[in-house]
């Protein structure tokens, strides 16, 4: 086995409603709060969330504060 770094993957709603064990309504309501990592467009109609987010945050989802990453510019 290779001792590099596994790529992050991008999970579709279904996906991320199934792990969380949220509803849809709920996911958004805690996106908002900033209590639940926020989506990434990946197309023009086409969303969906990084792996390793949902990781972070399924650690301690009450704990959970999602933070802006800053622009490099």
């Amino acid at each position: 086995m290779s001792g590099a770094p596994r790529a992050d993957r991008f999970l579709r709603l279904p996906e991320v409603l199934r792990r969380s064990g949220l509803t849809r309504s709920t996911l958004y309501r805690k996106i908002d709060e900033g209590t639940f990592p926020r989506q990434v467009t990946l197309g023009l109609r086409c969303i969906g969330w990084r792996e390793s987010d949902l990781n972070q945050w399924a650690e301690c989802p009450s704990s959970y504060r999602y933070q802006e990453m800053s622009d490099p510019g």
